[in-house]
Order: structure tokens, then C-alpha cells, then sequence
């Protein structure tokens, strides 16, 4: 049997309401954009080098891309 009293324990303090710093995010590089356009240039199928492997980026007939190792 369970004889404690939990209202006897001491309650954890309440955390400070959180500034205006607090609450943004941490600043960050704008992260690179490229359009698809710019790097197939008339191509459905582009190979891109990573860390000696490489990949094949292809665009499928519906349209969406496909990144094949």
C-alpha cells in the first residue's frame, strides 16, 4: 500500500515565461536555390558526383525527380 502523500512533496518551480530572444529561431544561411531548368538545360537526366559515388538525378515522365545511386 501506497502511504505518502504526494501534496506533501515540494512542487518543482515554475519555469520564467520565455523572453522575446528566447522564442526565435537561431539565424541561418539563406539556404542555395536551383530551378530544375538551370541544371538539366534540355536533359531529363543529369549525373552529380558526392563523395566518389556517383548519382543519376532524373526527371520521370510525370514530371517528379528521381535520385538513383
Amino acid at each position: 500500500m501506497n502511504s505518502h502523500n504526494p501534496f506533501q512533496f515540494p512542487q518543482n518551480p515554475r519555469r520564467p515565461a520565455p523572453t522575446l530572444e528566447n522564442r526565435r529561431p537561431p539565424m541561418r544561411e539563406p539556404m542555395r536555390v536551383l530551378t530544375s531548368q538551370s541544371l538539366f538545360v534540355g536533359e531529363h537526366e543529369i549525373g552529380i558526383e558526392h563523395h566518389g559515388a556517383l548519382y543519376r538525378l532524373k526527371i520521370t515522365r510525370q514530371g517528379k525527380l528521381i535520385l538513383n545511386k
